[in-house]
């Protein structure tokens, strides 16, 4: 927030260096359009220089010294239809792929309440409600779904979802909605205590020209959003906007866009930060061939920003939209914000670019000097001043969650409705519309507009309000219900697989995943040289590393107990030969019982056994070598295991020494429901306590294929499994794995729609020794993994172990004056 709209005092006359215009600067002066273009040519390190002591000023005088700040948030993307046409859009969808994705044109009251209630068990304070600009203005169907639900509009639908958030749990809403009159402004101002819309650019030529990435959406004319920016600082609004970098526009487009916000901010002292956002090209857009922005370029701009708008401006770029190493780079270059982070839900925008995991961003913003500080969707200088800013009907809201210093308090409030009674009237009482629809759109889950999952006609209701209730709060049902649950049938196993997948949806999101790797068992190690099928020696290895690596690989996957008669150190011989061969590919190696016997037989105890691996180059463990965390069905199944205690013990050590893992169930044998219920609680118990799984796979038993429910097909057997597992897990672990190798590819399709979201790894054979890896002979080439997930009219993406994107930027930043900026290894955790 600037510090009022007086005039800038005149600066003493010097000379016309960048040096002596920084110097300016500095003592006070407000660069003008020409200034702030030459600023954007200027050299990167003095810029940063420049503007990381102004945002230091900054804190010092915000009282936070040091502190850069987030939101942390859950993200709803209410509607993704628009009637825009931005040229580097994936967000949007038309009703035709709505039908074929079997998404409604709304999100439903209750499938929000799903997602919000699972946030604020994770300690989220914010719901970033975000969707396309006037929808009904261009779809039939929206103003048909707007119509039938009785809403005028879909900013009165906003409004109405945002009151319904705050009444029930508690959290505060920042609308997102887009273009917006005074009006609708007014209507938003006292259910969302901020709000926001990108400016993007002043450039009208990118807005008139043919071909450009405006072109065609009529939300996007720059006066028209310049005018919405306005009205919201007449109308008192705490308002969020910025720039985005990289779409065409030009230095002095950049410059005429920051000096437009400054003015603006000026008349109405309502920015509360601006964002300066890197664009990154998306498939299946018409900008996919375009380079993202240069990173150089990006960081001038961001610091250019901070020069433009002085000390007391908040300054954000989104941390999931820049490599973990250029972090740093972004911290010099003054920004004191990360913006929204969610602990929960994908960036629907940008669901190629996973968030950051919140511990990482802490540590990555610690490695650098400053401290990471949660803060509300308004940020602390309006909240201090809510008289001002924020509507009397939210000061109560704010208040139970704001701290003293107006940033968010430690403590979540706990006294929200319980989980599950979203129907009841009394939570709409004081909306002053007559909402004759709303009650049964609460209730039915809102899918009157989507297309009917298969045999719902004769459907038991209550199982889909028994699945709703799953998915907002997991915890609240007993093992009663999730045996219903598992049991489920014809049609309610149906309305069971649509509530899952819409949990799966609306938090991590559309992309379909695929890692490429590798198996190598190391059972096969022969430190003597191999002599039959299966064996090989650690020169063996280093050649299937490099061959792996060559295949496109990015991860190798090591494990299987070494034989008694082979020394216990070759576990981390192996890891050694394969990094010195491959040094950037990921090893995630090493069942737990495979760590006790190199901690027992390799006399190192349990912590040096992890230790050892850390330093010999493991990155990431399998969760596997369990198959029910149940004694009885280990000893029936598998005694050779790993005891189950023991088994606990060894993956909770490896997470809390820093290692993440996957995590299994074997089912489909001597199991029962309950089993597997109390299997998938204990998982979510290990969670709790450290965070350290990735991923969740349900896995037949090979050879079991013994039914729940007698009679019942195989695939629905594991649409039932997949479909609870991806609810008594949601807000815990949030992958959710579908194993192709045992269902196989068709099967595996129909599982991505009961709430899996990623399809492991390629299991690449390779050419050197194939006959190493467990599963040889099942290979899933990326290819095969694009069309399965293009059937299904889903995004594919290709992850890392860790569940990031796999492309990695140049070790350097190098500025125009030929200095180099090196990307800092900042040693976050995956």
């Amino acid at each position: 927030m600037s510090t009022g709209s007086a005039a800038p005092q005149a600066a003493p006359a010097r000379g016309d260096s960048i040096d002596d215009l920084l110097a300016r600067v500095r003592d006070g002066h407000r660069p003008d359009v020409n200034e702030t273009e030459r600023l954007l040519h200027a050299p990167l390190d003095v810029l940063s220089r420049a503007a990381g002591r102004l945002r230091d000023e900054g804190l010092e005088r915000a009282g936070r010294p040091r502190v850069i700040t987030y939101s942390r948030k859950v993200f709803v993307p209410l509607t993704t239809l628009c009637r825009d046409r931005c040229h580097y859009c994936i967000f949007v969808d038309t009703p035709g792929q709505l039908a074929l994705l079997r998404k409604p044109a709304y999100m439903s009251p209750e499938q929000v309440l799903t997602v919000v209630r699972q946030g604020q068990a994770l300690g989220c304070k914010e719901a970033l409600l975000t969707l396309g600009d006037r929808p009904e203005e261009r779809w039939p169907e929206a103003r048909a779904w707007l119509d039938e639900h009785g809403f005028a509009s879909t900013i009165d639908y906003v409004a109405h979802i945002a009151r319904l958030i705050t009444a029930e749990t508690g959290m505060l809403v920042h609308a997102n909605p887009g273009v917006m009159h005074p009006d609708e402004l007014a209507a938003l101002r006292p259910v969302s205590p901020s709000m926001g819309m990108m400016l993007e650019t002043t450039s009208r030529r990118l807005y008139e020209e043919p071909g450009q990435v405006h072109f065609g959406s009529p939300d996007k004319d720059p006066d028209l959003r310049l005018r919405v920016i306005d009205d919201a600082g007449a109308a008192g609004i705490p308002f969020t906007t910025g720039i985005l970098v990289g779409i065409g526009e030009t230095f002095r487009d950049r410059a005429e866009s920051l000096i437009a916000l400054r003015d603006l901010d000026d008349r109405h002292g309502h920015v509360q930060e601006v964002i300066v956002q890197n664009f990154r090209a998306k498939p299946r857009t018409a900008m996919q061939g375009a380079p993202d922005a240069d990173m150089h370029e990006y960081l001038a701009t961001v610091a250019v920003a901070r020069l433009v708008f002085g000390p007391d401006m908040r300054i954000q770029v989104p941390p999931n939209l820049s490599d973990p190493r250029e972090l740093g780079l972004l911290i010099a270059a003054g920004i004191d914000d990360w913006g929204g982070v969610s602990p929960l839900t994908a960036d629907h925008v940008n669901p190629e670019r996973p968030w950051p995991h919140i511990d990482d961003l802490a540590a990555s913003t610690a490695a650098h000097g400053y401290t990471l500080r949660d803060r509300l969707t308004a940020h602390p200088e309006f909240v201090r001043d809510a008289e001002t800013w924020i509507d009397l009907a939210l000061h109560a809201p704010v208040r139970a969650l704001a701290d003293a210093e107006g940033l968010a308090a430690e403590v979540v409030p706990s006294d929200h409705r319980v989980p599950g009674d979203a129907g009841r009237t009394d939570a709409l009482d004081d909306d002053p519309i007559d909402r004759t629809a709303t009650s049964s759109l609460v209730t039915t889950g809102g899918r009157a507009d989507a297309s009917a999952p298969r045999g719902s006609t004769t459907a038991d209701p209550g199982i889909r309000r028994l699945a709703e209730t799953a998915a907002s709060a997991p915890l609240s049902l007993d093992d009663a219900d999730w045996t219903r649950l598992l049991h489920a049938t014809g049609a309610e196993l149906d309305e069971l697989t649509a509530v899952a997948d819409d949990a799966r949806r609306y938090t991590v999101g559309e992309p379909v995943t695929l890692v490429q790797n590798r198996n190598l068992t190391s059972t096969g190690l022969r430190r003597a040289g191999r002599t039959a099928p299966g064996e090989f020696d650690l020169d063996d290895a280093a050649a299937i590393a490099t061959d792996a690596v060559d295949l496109g690989a990015t991860e190798i996957c090591i494990q299987g107990a070494l034989p008694a008669g082979e020394d216990p150190a070759g576990y981390l011989d192996l890891v050694r030969a394969v990094k010195r061969a491959a040094p950037g590919i990921h090893v995630h190696a090493y069942r737990p019982l495979d760590v006790r016997d190199l901690a027992d037989r390799g006399g190192l105890g349990l912590g040096g056994a992890l230790a050892a691996m850390h330093h010999a180059g493991v990155d990431t463990v399998p969760g596997t070598g369990v198959k029910v965390l149940s004694e009885r069905v280990r000893a029936l199944v598998a005694p050779g295991d790993l005891e189950i205690d023991a088994w606990i013990e060894t993956i909770t050590a490896a997470h809390l020494t820093g290692f993440r893992s996957t995590s299994v169930l074997f089912y489909g044998h001597v199991e029962t429901a309950g089993e597997r219920i109390a299997h998938l609680r204990r998982l979510r118990r290990i969670q709790d306590q450290t965070r350290g799984f990735a991923e969740f796979v349900p896995i037949p038993l090979p050879g079991g294929d013994v039914p729940l429910v007698a009679g019942r097909a195989p695939i629905d057997e594991h649409r039932a499994m997949v479909a609870v597992s991806r609810l008594l897990l949601s807000g815990s672990i949030a992958h959710v794995q579908i194993p192709w190798t045992r269902v196989g590819r068709e099967t595996a399709a129909v599982l991505l729609r009961s709430g899996g979201d990623d399809l492991g790894g390629t299991l690449y054979d390779g050419r050197v020794l194939p006959d190493t890896g467990i599963e040889q002979g099942l290979e899933l080439p990326v290819p095969a993994a694009e069309r399965l997930a293009r059937s299904l009219m889903r995004p594919f993406r290709l992850r890392t172990t860790d569940y990031r994107v796999t492309d990695a930027p140049a070790p350097y930043i190098e500025t125009s004056g030929g200095t180099r900026f090196p990307l800092p290894a900042d040693g976050a955790r995956a």
